[in-house]
């Protein structure tokens, strides 16, 4: 099936809304895109136009981002790309609403603290892998961390 899809950067413009629906979890939050480029006759960035998508988000990704999304915060969203057209009292209206797949805090303009959430198992336990060991044996005569204190564990993606 041939999608758009699209990465969208910018700042979420509404507080998330969360609802649990029959089918699941979802969650809404307006996201504002807004170019910059380089004005040279200004010498500095200049602010150019602003799109708005409604940002949708279902199952464990709507709780998440209900969680951990606030009005203003710069974000990631990469999803398909819906454009729809609709009469209103007349009127022609067009809206982009992106179906998200993944929502992120954009690390370039911020620091994000990631904590992993319990996802409940629908179909009961599955077998689990050992958790591979990422840790690397320090070469002997290394240095200790420079705080005296334990290193912190490091972030594990999977």
């Amino acid at each position: 099936m041939n999608e758009t899809m699209i990465c969208a950067v910018g700042n979420v413009a509404t507080r998330p809304v969360y609802r649990e629906l029959a089918s699941g979890a979802s969650a809404r939050f307006r996201l504002a895109v807004t170019a910059r480029y380089w004005d040279r006759e200004k010498n500095g960035w200049t602010d150019g136009h602003t799109n708005f998508f409604t940002v949708w988000a279902g199952r464990q990704l709507a709780t998440n981002a209900a969680a951990s999304l606030s009005v203003g915060e710069p974000v990631v969203v990469q999803g398909r790309l819906k454009v729809r057209t609709d009469v209103r009292d007349g009127q022609n209206w067009t809206s982009a609403d992106i179906d998200a797949v993944a929502i992120g805090h954009d690390l370039a303009r911020g620091t994000s603290a990631f904590r992993r959430t319990n996802r409940a198992e629908a179909a009961g336990p599955s077998p689990q892998r050992p958790e591979p060991d990422w840790e690397t044996p320090a070469p002997e005569g290394a240095a200790a961390p420079a705080s005296g204190g334990p290193e912190p564990e490091p972030a594990v993606v999977t």
